[in-house]
């Protein structure tokens, strides 16, 4: 689950005038149903009040309209997603790209390394995994096609955020805190800052079991034609297998072969 949405506020008078082909009721309606997630899987109309900040009515409304519209279901009390959803991500892998251009260049390095490879996003505060590969015997942890993580705590989030400047990411701090997600977690803004610039210096990321206790992972950004970074790659190991300190000479070799690999077929 992502960021959690805040209800919109009037515009001050200095401000120009929303767009009249805007539809609050959708924005609405978007932000219950980006609610619901591995963390959050059934909810009541008050608690998706509570964490959209909408009026209860209002959420109410929202998702007795989701229910009637096939996306969600209803025990009585709490509403929660149906397999209609899907259609939503399957039209987007469907439309993008590079999901599918990426897959045998993942597949290829977890090949060669015997690692997890995987491919994400930043969306907000997360990284979003679009494709993954993996041998039976590598370590794959938590990660899976759709997963959200947190952008602070993994290799792949941490190398994009290197892609913005200073400004950017402070202001996606105060706007999404981070959250401690193991004793490992690095929450302080400060020290956030710090690592994001090592990462930017260095050109690649890595994080050590921030997310998931056992699992390592280093991860270098992905660059559009323009030089935009539109994705991260990276290697998960299991940290008993391969230090944090050695996994630049023994990893980003075959992260950097991959990366090109990937530019050549975009």
């Amino acid at each position: 689950m992502g960021d959690e949405p805040r209800p919109r506020q009037a515009p001050a008078p200095h401000q120009e005038p929303p767009d009249r082909e805007y539809i609050a009721g959708l924005e609405k309606g978007l932000a219950v149903l980006e609610l619901f997630g591995h963390r959050c899987p059934q909810m009541t109309p008050m608690q998706a009040a509570k964490l959209t900040g909408l009026p209860r009515a209002t959420a109410r409304r929202c998702l007795r309209t989701l229910e009637k519209l096939g996306y969600l279901t209803f025990d009585g009390k709490h509403y929660g997603l149906t397999s209609r959803v899907l259609r939503l991500g399957h039209a987007y892998f469907e439309s993008t790209p590079l999901a599918k251009v990426v897959q045998p260049v993942l597949e290829s390095l977890a090949q060669r390394t015997g690692e997890s490879a995987a491919l994400a996003i930043l969306d907000g505060a997360d990284a979003v995994f679009l494709a993954r590969a993996s041998l039976n015997t590598s370590f794959s942890g938590s990660i899976g096609v759709g997963v959200r993580a947190s952008a602070y705590n993994t290799a792949t989030g941490r190398a994009l955020l290197a892609a913005l400047d200073k400004a950017q990411v402070e202001q996606l701090m105060q706007n999404s805190p981070p959250r401690r997600l193991t004793p490992h977690s690095v929450v302080d803004p400060k020290a956030l800052l710090r690592a994001i610039a090592e990462a930017r210096r260095r050109g690649y990321a890595i994080c050590d079991e921030e997310v998931q206790l056992g699992s390592r992972s280093i991860a270098v950004a992905i660059v559009d034609a323009s030089g935009n970074a539109i994705a991260a790659m990276s290697l998960a190991v299991h940290a008993g297998r391969i230090g944090a300190e050695d996994m630049p000479a023994a990893l980003l070799p075959h992260l950097e072969s991959a990366r090109r690999m990937l530019a050549s077929a975009l």
